[in-house]
């Protein structure tokens, strides 16, 4: 598969059964022991119900699908305000790539989607966070031209 058989579509309520798949593979890299992989998959396939509930305002969800028109992998795309400067900016709410698609430039394909809904938002920043301990899609976002901002600190009380 190249990037030229990859086509990157508006997501429809249609796509939520075949995107909780893919959302579940979210669970797989590196979250941290006191985050339950479960509770990861329930919180995203929530976000996506909202979605395609029409509660998510300023967002948008963009699915890469193969010329057959299989879903392969998907990136939900969200307004936030920075914290520094109060303004608003696109952001990485998820992105997840399905088994059969890891590896062969889907991932790559959604970002620069990505960016393109940001700049068509007039955002003059995009941002995503990562669990630390996914080293592979942080190389990945480094590769790039995405750089680490800040890093949060947990601490499970007992």
């Amino acid at each position: 598969m190249g990037a030229d058989d990859i086509r990157i579509r508006a997501g429809v309520p249609q796509d939520l059964d075949r995107l909780k798949v893919i959302a579940a593979r979210l669970s797989a890299f590196g979250p941290p022991p006191w985050r339950r992989g479960e509770d990861i998959v329930e919180a995203e396939v929530g976000t996506l119900r909202r979605f395609f509930a029409g509660t998510s305002r300023d967002s948008a969800l963009l699915v890469a699908e193969s010329r057959e028109g299989v879903a392969l992998g998907f990136v939900y795309l969200e307004t936030l305000t920075d914290y520094f400067t109060g303004q608003k900016h696109g952001h990485i709410g998820i992105l997840a790539v399905g088994n059969e698609a890891e590896g062969k430039g889907v991932g790559g394909r959604l970002l620069d989607a990505s960016e393109g809904w940001a700049r068509s938002q007039g955002y003059r920043l995009l941002t995503l966070n990562v669990f630390d301990g996914n080293r592979r899609a942080r190389a990945v976002y480094e590769h790039l031209g995405y750089m680490p901002e800040t890093l949060r600190y947990v601490k499970t009380l007992r």
